[in-house]
């Protein structure tokens, strides 16, 4: 029986790899579809609105399908369901801005959200906030003035490095959200926080790190809490860095093999998942290596990683 909502924490939490399925266009939301994914071989299911259409009426009704298909082989309401959002991470002041997207992303029930083109901690630290109910206090900094004191006017000043804001996300959204998950709208509210800064949480965010500025901070990027994976944007950080018109494969040219062993030494040295795509031909050195979320879209790189990780959760 599934411990947790969002299976792909229960699989991280376990030490074990996640595989997703999903492309960042092209993904039709329709119940129709949801139904039809409901039985995927994939622990969660990516959908691209980055470059995807920005289609939330979709979203809804295609996490409606998945509900309805359910549960999963391994006892989950639903496959998670992590969506890329199109506003890019760039700047504190565009993320805040743009905040609204997590709002309507979220509302519709998904389990995670990933910001595309991180290149400031501030802006990373602007997504955790936006994404998080006023009320969770876990990583917040606790020299911020407190609600009443906010109410009387005290100027708030930023919060120390590797602290948070307080949360932005507003309450509306739960009456819509929480049946998804098959929770109550106040066990709703409880949980949907990012794991693993809350170890109840069952919200999974994650950034690309995808440009030359995003790897040139990507230690103060990724120490940002709230985070649960990173992974290397290779096809846009290889078009931005040496101009490659394909998106390069390992091995990387030189410049891109540093960066990445740059942002995958951050993300151990945050206890964050590192995401990259495998193949059956790589999987097992990628495991290996403690790579923890695979991209790719492959059952058989899926199946061979499981069984090399004697994996017990039903697939």
């Amino acid at each position: 029986m599934a411990e947790r909502i969002n299976r792909a924490i229960e699989l991280l939490a376990q030490g074990q790899a996640v595989y997703y399925a999903g492309h960042h266009t092209g993904h039709v939301l329709t119940a129709a579809q949801g139904r039809a994914d409901g039985g995927t071989w994939a622990d969660y299911i990516n959908i691209g609105m980055e470059h995807g259409a920005f289609d939330l009426a979709g979203l809804a009704e295609y996490m409606r399908g998945l509900v309805e298909a359910g549960p999963t082989r391994s006892g989950h309401r639903t496959p998670a369901v992590i969506v890329e959002a199109p506003v890019n991470g760039t700047d504190e002041a565009t993320v805040r801005h743009n905040a609204w997207q997590f709002r309507q992303i979220l509302g519709r029930g998904v389990h995670g959200v990933l910001l595309c083109q991180a290149e400031s901690a501030d802006a990373v630290r602007a997504f955790v906030e936006a994404c998080r109910y006023p009320h969770q206090r876990l990583g917040v900094d606790p020299a911020l003035p407190s609600p009443l004191a906010r109410m009387r006017g005290t100027p708030a000043p930023r919060p120390a490095p590797g602290r948070l804001g307080v949360g932005t996300r507003g309450r509306g959204s739960e009456a819509t959200a929480a049946p998804v998950w098959g929770l109550s709208e106040e066990a709703y509210m409880r949980r949907c926080d990012p794991w693993p800064l809350n170890p109840e949480g069952e919200l999974l965010l994650g950034v690309k790190i995808e440009s030359p500025e995003g790897v040139a901070r990507c230690e103060q990027i990724l120490a940002v809490p709230g985070l649960g994976f990173a992974e290397l944007g290779p096809g846009d950080l290889g078009l931005a860095l040496l101009g490659l018109l394909d998106v390069p494969r390992q091995p990387y040219p030189p410049e891109m093999q540093q960066a990445r062993a740059r942002v995958f030494a951050a993300c151990r040295a945050n206890g964050l998942a590192f995401l990259e795509a495998c193949t059956p031909e790589t999987i097992v050195a990628r495991l290996d290596e403690g790579v923890r979320v695979i991209a790719g879209g492959s059952e058989e790189t899926a199946r061979m990683g499981r069984a090399y990780q004697r994996r017990t959760m039903p697939a």
